[in-house]
């Protein structure tokens, strides 16, 4: 079997480890080539080429970051039958590995990949897809947010830009200082479309989930639409009001959501959606997997079914 992994050379002493491991054991069973990533975008142009010169399985050593781009190499290629993909996540959230119920840590993760490649295990999951304007479609695997959290992501991405850590803390200072000195709490200016549904005007921000949790503080899920799942459309999270009172209840609902959406007076919730559409009064902040995307007046996402095959 002919694989690429796919790691980041600034890697963790954790994730160098897996790296070795994974060589060390794949050695009897894989043809394994290695190639680093240099810059934003080049998991995405390893993982079309590892698709085009018709490698079977692509691994991705790294964060949400990085899954997405070779989710979106993989599927832009244009191939009949794209590579497989496996996840060894090293970043500080892995959202998507952990949904897949892949351990937190990529030493874990690799015994778990392993034992599933020699036993021919995989599972075929569904993809959402976003197109902004008429810009091009880009696949994600778990999130996407248009309004207050893609100018928490564009914050935090500013942040690591001089350096900074990207952990838990990080986020939830920016969200909380964000909040009260940055965004536009006085009117919403997102609409949310669905066809053949009213529109539903006056949001502040949207949550497009393909899959529970949204994302993760620590160990901690964040849960907003915990009905979403891989084989099922997009749910939606909304919220018409960034009151304190109906923010914090909107926020401890998230906490504690399992087995239904967060509810509320200001909260409109979609589920199972085959495509919707943001559409805002000015660009706003856009978010995909957690990699901020630019400012845009609309997007639209579309469920794609059954779209990439995971080794699991």
């Amino acid at each position: 079997m002919r694989a690429m992994l796919i790691a980041n050379p600034k890697a963790t002493s954790t994730s160098r480890r897996a790296r070795e491991l994974l060589v060390r054991a794949c050695a009897g069973d894989l043809d394994l080539v290695i190639a680093e990533t240099g810059h934003r975008g080049h998991a995405v142009e390893l993982a079309r080429d590892a698709a085009t010169d018709g490698y079977d399985l692509v691994i991705a050593l790294g964060g949400d970051g990085t899954v997405n781009e070779a989710v979106n190499g993989l599927l832009s290629a244009g191939t009949a039958v794209p590579p497989a993909l496996a996840v060894l996540p090293c970043g500080s959230a892995n959202v998507f590995a952990r949904a897949l119920g892949l351990p937190p840590d990529p030493i874990s993760a690799t015994r778990v990949v392993l034992e599933a490649l020699r036993a021919g295990r995989y599972r075929t999951v569904g993809l959402g897809a976003a197109r902004p304007g008429d810009g091009p479609e880009r696949y994600f695997t778990f999130c996407a947010g248009v309004g207050l959290d893609a100018e928490v992501v564009r914050e935090v991405e500013r942040h690591r830009g001089t350096g900074r850590k990207a952990d838990p803390s990080l986020y939830v200072r920016t969200t909380v200082r964000h909040f009260f000195r940055g965004t536009d709490r006085r009117r919403g200016r997102l609409t949310l479309e669905q066809p053949g549904r009213p529109p539903k005007s006056g949001l502040f921000l949207a949550f497009i989930s393909n899959t529970s949790p949204w994302t993760f503080v620590g160990r901690i899920p964040v849960n907003p639409s915990p009905l979403a799942h891989f084989a099922r459309g997009l749910d939606v999270f909304a919220i018409r009001s960034l009151r304190l009172g109906a923010t914090l209840a909107a926020g401890a609902g998230m906490l504690l959501a399992r087995t239904r959406p967060v509810q509320g007076r200001d909260v409109v919730n979609v589920h199972d959606a085959a495509e919707v559409t943001v559409r805002a009064e000015r660009p706003v902040a856009f978010q995909l997997d957690g990699d901020y995307l630019g400012e845009h007046r609309s997007v639209t996402f579309r469920s794609v079914p059954k779209a990439i095959r995971i080794v699991i």
